[in-house]
């Protein structure tokens, strides 16, 4: 489009190079050198009009910021930068889709180790508060209460107020269901005594099988989710990046590309022409 710009400029300029005539009429004697005086006590200097364009479609760096800043890409789009505003965008969309895959997966495998943990189809179920109460009451001198009826889910057979107060450990164990529930049975040591295949007696330090296979488990679903966590903040400094690339892009291409055109001028003695001169710089 520039260059457009300076090629009607200088086919316009082309009908101004045409000779200029003296207004003055001179009689030379054919003597060189009283010729030459006659030709400068009559030299009337001419006027070298000017006529300059430049280029004004220029970009707003602070327009173009934030236009990546809500979009990555947008304000190299927006500047000519079509290359980066593809990098940019390609970088977005990796990493949109990397934050919600994984934060699925973590979702899925947090569903998967808490279904471990209760085993619905299982009667004895994997992990028991039922057992842990009954732990306490053997190796702790607590007096829990619990329910005989197993037809009843483990967490209704007793009283988690109860089971919360002969705890001697670390950590009282959260209400059932909760998030922190299903991290403290699979972590520490004290509750390894409710996981069904556990064979310690009174040493709670003996960890069983069943409690190293859900420890994994649980573990894998935090590692999804630092993923999608990771790629959450990858989102925020792509926007960040974007937007500042966005307002250096805007300069230079005010910078890259200065265009002026003017008329000049060779004088004569007795006439002048005048040409279109065009000064084009592009910088790299």
């Amino acid at each position: 489009m520039r260059i457009m710009q300076v090629l009607i400029i200088i086919a316009l300029f082309s009908s101004f190079t045409f000779p200029q005539k003296a207004e003055n009429n001179l009689v030379l004697s054919g003597n060189l050198k009283t010729d030459a005086k006659i030709v400068s006590d009559n030299y009337v200097e001419t006027n070298n009009p000017q006529f300059s364009y430049l280029v004004e479609n220029k970009k707003s760096p602070i327009l173009a910021g934030v236009l990546s800043f809500l979009i990555p890409g947008a304000g190299e789009i927006y500047t000519e930068e079509y290359l980066k505003a593809g990098i940019f965008l390609a970088i977005e969309a990796a990493v949109i889709t990397t934050a919600v895959v994984y934060d699925g997966k973590g979702d899925d495998k947090t569903i998967e180790f808490q279904n471990y943990a209760d085993a619905y189809t299982n009667p004895e179920h994997n992990w028991s508060v039922v057992r842990y109460a009954e732990w306490l009451n053997q190796y702790e001198g607590a007096n829990i209460a619990i329910n005989p009826d197993i037809n009843l889910p483990p967490w209704e057979r007793v009283s988690w107020e109860e089971v919360n107060a002969a705890e001697t450990g670390s950590h009282k164990l959260p209400p059932y269901g909760e998030q922190q529930y299903y991290e403290l049975i699979g972590k520490y040591h004290q509750y390894s005594s409710g996981w069904n295949d556990f064979s310690g007696g009174g040493n709670k330090d003996e960890i069983s099988p069943n409690f190293t296979f859900y420890a994994g488990m649980r573990g894998e679903a935090n590692d999804f989710y630092s993923v999608a966590s990771t790629a959450v903040i990858g989102i925020y400094v792509n926007h960040f990046l974007s937007a500042l690339d966005a307002v250096w892009s805007a300069t230079q291409f005010n910078k890259d590309l200065a265009v002026k055109v003017r008329l000049e001028n060779i004088q004569f003695a007795d006439h002048a022409v005048f040409y279109p001169s065009v000064n084009f710089t592009y910088s790299f």
